[in-house]
């Protein structure tokens, strides 16, 4: 039977001193005198005590682990880009060690702590609506340790990125809807201090602009996205006297509760509103009639962040992070937007 490894716990409890002090004295700590130091280590050497955590190798050692931190988990799209990383993760050997934010800076400066702590090899990242510092994730860099953004990224000269054309996909969705004959045109949007809505939003008003259309800064609403939200805005498209007559949602739950909130408030949907959605999550598929929404390559884009990671950790990729890899997103068309004739 093997013997149990000698813990500094251990010691504290042999030689009647604190754990504290048995850990700084191992680890040659200024603030413990000579004296202890010696009578502590004379100790650990006698019951073959092992320190895993000599300060010189706490960070040279790897631990095969990345983290990843995303905002949600309960989002389809982010289950998809995990089980992307999940594969590549496992064939090279690695573990995921996955927190989520709930869309606080707050809680996720506590979750790069934790990874931190964890000694991760990595991070990767989809920052929380709110997130505005870097700060957590410096850390991380000055001691080496790669992080990498995906979908929500922010820009750090320093750090890989991997996202789709956003304003190219919020182009794609907002000129579909001009094509069916919308002239009035509403965007419902999440917190435009993320890459992600912020360039969408950009796709909308140059899709507008190509037309010669005007901007009504009433008609682009600002959300969280939820299914709150898309009750809520029915009901504000419900009391407007100048109603919109296209609807572009930038997540397709949101999208989908507020088709369903309107059709029973009496709307037509496509004839008197065509909608239009982004993710194209299941639920796009199973509401009717079934939503017009932007394909998101999820599980692609957990693949190639994770590949990403891992040649630059294992040295085949250079580190050079200027470009952001791109991820091709595509429209699909389905009959919530396909206005039969002109009601």
């Amino acid at each position: 039977m093997m013997e149990k490894e000698i813990t500094i716990y251990d010691l504290a409890k042999i030689l009647a001193i604190s754990p504290a002090t048995v850990s700084r004295a191992l680890n040659d700590h200024p603030a413990i005198n000579a004296k202890t130091k010696s009578l502590i280590a004379e100790k650990a050497a006698e019951l073959g005590y092992r320190s895993n955590t000599f300060a010189s190798h706490l960070r040279t050692r790897k631990t095969n682990t990345f983290g990843v931190i995303v905002p949600r988990l309960n989002s389809n799209f982010m289950s998809t880009v995990l089980a992307g990383m999940e594969e590549v993760a496992n064939n090279f050997g690695y573990n995921l060690l996955i927190s989520q934010s709930l869309e606080s800076e707050i809680k996720e400066q506590a979750n790069a702590r934790t990874m931190f702590n964890s000694r991760v090899d990595g991070l990767l990242v989809s920052v929380a609506y709110d997130t505005e510092s870097f700060e957590h994730f410096s850390t991380f860099i000055s001691r080496n340790i790669p992080v990498l953004f995906f979908d929500r990224v922010m820009d750090h000269p320093q750090c890989g990125t991997v996202v789709i054309d956003n304003e190219q996909a919020g182009y794609d969705a907002t000129s579909h809807l001009l094509d069916q004959g919308c002239r009035r045109i509403m965007h419902v949007t999440g917190d435009t201090r993320r890459n992600v809505y912020a360039h969408r939003l950009e796709g909308f008003k140059r899709a507008l602009a190509g037309q010669n259309l005007p901007l009504d800064n009433q008609l682009i609403l600002q959300t969280d996205l939820s299914q709150e939200a898309g009750r809520m805005v029915a009901a504000q498209i419900d009391q407007m006297q100048e109603k919109p007559d296209g609807l572009f949602i930038a997540n397709d739950l949101c999208a989908a509760v507020c088709m369903q909130a309107l059709k029973e408030m009496g709307h037509l949907v496509a004839a008197d509103i065509a909608i239009v959605g982004f993710n194209n999550d299941p639920v796009s598929q199973v509401v009717s009639p079934q939503l017009t929404t932007v394909y998101y390559p999820g599980y692609q884009m957990g693949k190639t962040a994770m590949t990403t990671m891992i040649g630059q950790l294992t040295g085949t990729k250079s580190p050079d992070n200027s470009e952001a890899i791109i991820l091709r997103s595509e429209l699909i068309i389905r009959r919530s937007s396909i206005r039969v004739g002109d009601f």
